[in-house]
C-alpha cells in the first residue's frame, strides 16, 4: 500500500472555503461516503478563536452552496460538534475514480486540508496526482510504501496505540504541561538539566505542588504503557 499525506486546497470544499474566511479549524471524527448520491457525511469538531468567530464560521459553513445537510450537535464556548453532508468535491471524485481511499482523519485550517490517502499501486497514485494537479493545489508532505508485514503490525497493534492515546487524554492540562516542561528542560536526564525548584519557578508553584503534578502524570502514563505492552502482538 502507498500511503501519502497531502496538504490540499479544494476550490469547491465548504470546509476549506470557511477556513479561508474565518479563524476556525475542522477535525474529522467520522466520515462515510455515499456512492449512490455522491456525497460525504462527516462528524466534525470545530474550534474557533473565540465564541463569535465560531458562530460566524458555522453560519458560513451552513450557508455554503455545496452543503447539503447540516446539524449542530453540541456546542460549548468556542468548540462545537457538527454533522454535515456535502456534495462530492472534484478532488474526491478524482481520488475515487482511480481507486484511492482515505486512510486517516483529515484536518482543515487556513484554507487548506491535510489528507491521508492510500493507493494499491504506484500507477494509481501517479495518475491521481497528475489529474489532481489540473484543478487543485496540493503538496505531498509525506509518502510511505507500506509492506504487508508492516501493515499487519499496524493493524494488530491498533489497540495498544489507542491505549496510549487514552493515557494522554487522561492527563489534566496541568499534568500534561508539567510533564512536557520536565522533558524539554531535561528533568529526567542524567545528570538532570532541571530541578524541582526550576520547574516550580516555571509554573509559579511550590516544590511539593509541582512534584505532585509530576507524580500524577507519570503514574497515569506508566499505567497506560503497561496496559499497552500487554496488548502488543
Amino acid at each position: 500500500m502507498i500511503d501519502i499525506t497531502m496538504d490540499v486546497e479544494q476550490y469547491d470544499c465548504p470546509f476549506i472555503d470557511t477556513t479561508d474566511d474565518h479563524e476556525v479549524g475542522f477535525s474529522a471524527i467520522q466520515w462515510d461516503f455515499d456512492r449512490v448520491n455522491d456525497q460525504l457525511e462527516t462528524r466534525m469538531m470545530v474550534e474557533g478563536e473565540d465564541r463569535g468567530t465560531l458562530s460566524n464560521g458555522l453560519s458560513a459553513l451552513r450557508d455554503h452552496e455545496n452543503m447539503r445537510d447540516y446539524d449542530l450537535l453540541t456546542r460549548r464556548d468556542n468548540v462545537a460538534h457538527i454533522r454535515t453532508v456535502i456534495a462530492e468535491t472534484d478532488a474526491m471524485a478524482t481520488i475515487r475514480d482511480h481507486d484511492g481511499y482515505i486512510t486517516g482523519p483529515f484536518y482543515i485550517e487556513g484554507g487548506s486540508e491535510i489528507w491521508h490517502v492510500g493507493f494499491d499501486t504506484i500507477e494509481d497514485e501517479d495518475t491521481t496526482l497528475a489529474e489532481l494537479d489540473r484543478d487543485n493545489e496540493y503538496d505531498v508532505l509525506d509518502r510511505n510504501d507500506t509492506e504487508l508485514p508492516e501493515m499487519q503490525g499496524f493493524v494488530q497493534n491498533a489497540g495498544a496505540a489507542m491505549t496510549l492515546i487514552e493515557g494522554c487524554r487522561d492527563l489534566s492540562d496541568v499534568e500534561r504541561q508539567t510533564l512536557e516542561t520536565a522533558v524539554s528542560d531535561g528533568y529526567f536526564e542524567n545528570p538532570r538539566g532541571a530541578t524541582l525548584g526550576h520547574l516550580a519557578d516555571e509554573f509559579d508553584v511550590s516544590k511539593p505542588a509541582v512534584s505532585k503534578n509530576l507524580r500524577r502524570g507519570q503514574q497515569k502514563m506508566i499505567q497506560r504503557v503497561v496496559e499497552a505492552l500487554d496488548e502488543l502482538e
